[in-house]
């Protein structure tokens, strides 16, 4: 691995990170071994094969993980990868608790990314769920009812944050908390924005 195919910004990125640091070195090696392109998305070390996402690297509080951007198409052999909730559709991940279990899991960790270019190579997709196939619930739908605005600016976002908005509103059990959720998020939808933005 030479350090030209190393980006600067995962330079930095690694240098700050507080937890994981060394599971993140060890996974960055792993990957720039399997030839893939370092560059820095969505505050993430992410590694690309011809401009296509392949595999990114992230932290959380209990595991860090590799993500694969299309990891519902691999074989997944060794059943490793976990579905991070249930409405994420193509990503999936291998987490990691300790750099020990990354080196134990090299090789097969470079199968499933030299797989994971075999599935980009050959370009399969994931069939997503059309928007179309969410309930909206009742809540938000009166609103998009009452409020032509708001139905014009909600269809003007993009697949993505309108289902973001769908699941958000749809997730409370009681009414009062899914009517206040939508009126909160009203003027943020009218002024063309998605839910995290």
């Amino acid at each position: 691995m030479t350090n030209s195919r190393k980006n600067p910004k995962v330079d930095e990125f690694l240098s700050k990170a507080k937890k994981w640091q060394e599971e993140f070195e060890k996974l960055r090696t792993i990957i720039l071994d399997c030839e893939l392109t370092e560059e820095f998305k969505w505050m993430h070390p992410c590694y690309t094969f011809e401009k296509k996402n392949i595999v990114l690297i992230h932290g959380f509080k209990e595991y860090c993980a590799l993500l694969f951007h299309k990891g519902a198409l691999l074989q997944d052999a060794h059943g490793i990868l976990i579905q991070q909730t249930e409405n994420v559709q193509a990503a999936r991940q291998i987490r990691f608790t300790n750099v020990q279990e990354i080196a134990a899991m090299e090789t097969i960790l470079k199968t499933y990314i030299y797989e994971a270019v075999e599935v980009e190579k050959s370009g399969l997709e994931v069939n997503l769920k059309k928007n179309k196939e969410y309930i909206i619930p009742e809540e938000f739908q009166n609103k998009l009812d009452e409020i032509p605005a708001l139905k014009a600016a909600f269809d003007q976002l993009t697949p993505g944050r309108q289902r973001a908005y769908i699941l958000y509103f749809s997730a409370p059990k009681q009414s009062k908390t899914r009517v206040s959720r939508v009126e909160k998020y009203m003027q943020q939808i009218l002024n063309g924005k998605g839910l995290n933005d």
